[in-house]
């Protein structure tokens, strides 16, 4: 019985250490502990690709709608495979990837290795995490120099996936962007807490940036002939009112006219005035009597009650 026990016996990696070569190693363990995210990755089996061999692609010429090269490639099969193979020929070539990977909720909502994770799987969250580090380390090589890698994620697992992609994709988070997924009462939620936002991370390399829509000067104008060229009349207040903002409150004096402009007490101006500044105080824009002395606050012509 006991040669069938050692037999059986799987070997451990730790079997061929001596008494002073384990010691070191636990005082080792003790010198590196870090603030951070840890999954039993060595519990968990491997992606099933990892055990065979790199698995090519195939093209379907039924399916394609011309003839090579194709500036777009829609790839079908499991995605570590395509990750795998797009690192060969994609590598530091791509702008943009959006995950929305499955949200882990233990309702049969994604399938790891032929199977179904369950809610009551032991290591059903560092399946999950184990999952999406080896896509995310894949899919970090695509990258461009300026290229951003978004990932969908509901308020649950936000957390951990975070912790997760910051091992991943090191020195590369660039934020976190809420999008509204409902719009509906809470009032069959607990606490009355609002479910009606979910979370993208975005991870970048350095030359990333959000460029946004170019901006048009359709608007603008220059009747007055004014030295800095072109302008366009914009609101003078702020979305604070005077309790909130009281050094913003403060009434406006036309110079050219005579006439005072009292403050909105639930708008307040968006410049400071020298009269409310304290000694030595700087501020980020100029003063609103520095602009009127430019000529760069529009007045009225008419006067309206």
């Amino acid at each position: 019985k006991k040669k069938d026990s050692e037999k059986s016996a799987m070997p451990g990696k730790y079997d061929s250490l001596n008494r002073d070569q384990l010691i070191e190693l636990l005082e080792k363990h003790d010198r590196t502990k870090k603030l951070g995210l840890v999954w039993e990755r060595d519990e968990i089996d491997a992606d099933r690709a990892l055990d065979h061999d790199f698995i090519a692609t195939a093209i379907d010429a039924d399916l394609s709608d011309k003839p090579a090269p194709w500036e777009n490639l829609i790839i079908e099969g499991d995605n570590y495979d395509a990750l795998r193979w797009l690192r060969m020929t994609h590598s530091g070539r791509v702008k943009c990837i959006y995950i929305d990977p499955p949200y882990n909720t233990g309702n049969k909502d994604w399938v790891y290795n032929d199977r179904y994770m369950s809610a009551d799987d032991r290591f059903r969250q560092s399946t999950w995490l184990e999952f999406l580090y080896r896509r995310l380390t894949l899919a970090r090589d695509l990258l461009s120099e300026d290229g951003v890698i978004l990932i969908s994620i509901n308020d649950d697992q936000r957390a951990l996936l975070e912790l997760m992609a910051n091992e991943a994709l090191p020195g590369m988070r660039v934020g976190t962007m809420p999008w509204r997924t409902r719009q509906g009462s809470n009032a069959d939620q607990g606490s009355f807490l609002s479910v009606d936002h979910e979370h993208i991370l975005v991870y970048g390399n350095a030359g990333f940036r959000f460029s946004g829509t170019e901006k048009s000067f359709a608007l603008y104008s220059n009747p007055d002939n004014h030295p800095d060229g072109d302008w366009t009349k914009d609101n003078l207040t702020l979305g604070f009112d005077r309790y909130e903002r009281p050094n913003l409150f403060y009434p406006i004096h036309d110079p050219d006219t005579n006439t005072w402009y009292p403050p909105n007490p639930d708008r307040v101006w968006v410049y400071a005035s020298r009269a409310n500044m304290k000694p030595g105080q700087k501020l980020q824009a100029a003063p609103i009597e520095e602009m009127i002395e430019e000529n760069r606050i529009w007045f009225p012509a008419e006067q309206r009650v």
